[in-house]
């Protein structure tokens, strides 16, 4: 492992455990056990630690999403593939973290809104339009809007204003949206597949 990759982990471990605000170079440097002289030989400051930290991270994700996809030939296997890598990928996103990186890190925020519109939209988009082809996704549906409907809905899912934790566990309440969703856009030989899926997964 690089000294850079390194750094970059060691700050990742640090900000999802406290958020990014709170977490000082020096916090880094301490945790890492180097001088901070030697962070910033990498990064100039925390913002570009962090630009740096998102740019891999998304990076990692999608390359994890397409390898996935690419071991399925069933477009309703891919679909439900595609969705828990989706929330996986939303589920390591420390709410707190988001928080700092709107409020503190606008540039890291935007690569991770891009990553959502340019990778998980898109895919989706691509996977329901196959699916519609083979027949097995309703026709009549508009997947660029079902799409962005379901990133939305995965979002909300994670929101503690609108699912305290402390009432709600949240991967059943995703599990709750992703049942919801793959039985509502799929036509009839779509529904027999799910549910042989369903039953596979369950023996």
């Amino acid at each position: 492992m690089s000294q850079e990759q390194r750094i970059l982990e060691g700050a990742l471990e640090l900000f999802m455990q406290a958020g990014i605000k709170s977490v000082t170079m020096d916090d880094i440097a301490r945790h890492l056990g180097m001088s901070k002289k030697t962070i910033y030989q990498h990064f100039s400051d925390k913002n570009e630690l962090v630009v740096a930290l998102t740019k891999t991270r998304m990076e990692e994700d999608e390359r994890m999403m397409k390898e996935m996809l690419e071991g399925q030939d069933n477009v309703i296997k891919q679909l439900i593939d595609m969705m828990k890598c989706s929330e996986e990928i939303l589920a390591k996103m420390n709410p707190i973290v988001i928080h700092d990186m709107q409020k503190y890190h606008p540039e890291g925020w935007k690569l991770i809104q891009q990553f959502k519109a340019k990778t998980l939209v898109v895919t989706l988009e691509e996977l329901l339009t196959r699916g519609i082809k083979e027949g097995f996704i309703r026709p009549e549906l508009d997947v660029k809007i079902i799409a962005r409907m379901r990133m939305l809905q995965v979002e909300t899912g994670f929101d503690n204003m609108v699912f305290p934790i402390t009432e709600f566990n949240q991967w059943k309440v995703q599990q709750q949206f992703l049942e919801h969703f793959n039985y509502g856009i799929v036509t009839l030989e779509g529904y027999k597949m799910l549910c042989e899926y369903q039953n596979i997964n369950q023996n």
